[in-house]
């Protein structure tokens, strides 16, 4: 069987295929893109000149949001629970990368993928929180910025010291879900110690909403 098809409907068939084609080809090239997750410790609000700075690094590089990279953005609110709930999201999203913008940030990350690229922005003693085995070797799927936070520890009690040198107790205030947090207070501790200061610690621990905060003293 022969079908004839008019001239009218050729140029008709031919431009709905005309139009056709770029959508599909955009869709394809949208489906292709590699996608980021970009895990924030804060808010949007807060992280504004961050995001700003990474895309534009990274328009520089070449890596153009919307064209040639996708970046999916998540805000944890300053809530560690967020942040594991917001490192599952990625593994189930199956981005090629997360950035991670703070130490409990890339701790929820490490412990939600062995697989995905993880890039810190600035994470404190990534070797004494036990994110990355050495500075020079990271090992594993982890890199990034550090800084080393607790080495200053000493220096500030220091600096208080001679401020207040009638001081004999002093409060550390910690959030001990943190593992930096927990090697500050450690160090902090450790510098007292040596000053014949007293340490004691005071965690924030929250339940029904409210906050409340328990005292333990220093070992």
């Amino acid at each position: 069987m022969t079908v004839t098809i008019g001239r009218r409907e050729l140029l008709a068939a031919l431009g709905g295929a005309a139009v056709a084609w770029p959508l599909a080809a955009r869709a394809q090239q949208a489906r292709k893109l590699r996608t980021i997750g970009f895990l924030g410790s804060t808010a949007a609000s807060a992280e504004s000149e961050r995001t700003s700075a990474f895309v534009k690094r990274l328009s520089e590089l070449g890596w153009i949001e919307g064209r040639t990279v996708a970046i999916e953005y998540r805000w944890g609110g300053g809530r560690t629970e967020r942040f594991a709930e917001i490192a599952a999201e990625f593994v189930r999203l199956k981005v090629d990368l997360i950035v991670a913008t703070g130490t409990p940030t890339v701790v929820a990350a490490k412990q939600a993928t062995p697989v995905i690229p993880i890039v810190f922005s600035m994470a404190c003693d990534p070797v004494g929180t036990g994110l990355v085995a050495h500075l020079a070797r990271p090992g594993g799927n982890i890199t990034g910025l550090s800084t080393q936070a607790p080495d200053l520890v000493g220096k500030r009690l220091e600096l208080l010291r001679e401020a207040l040198p009638a001081i004999r107790r002093l409060a550390i205030f910690a959030n001990l879900e943190s593992p930096l947090v927990v090697l500050e207070a450690r160090e902090v501790e450790a510098a007292a110690r040596a000053m014949g200061l007293e340490a004691i610690r005071v965690c924030p621990k929250t339940s029904g909403g409210i906050t409340k905060f328990s005292e333990h003293e220093a070992d």
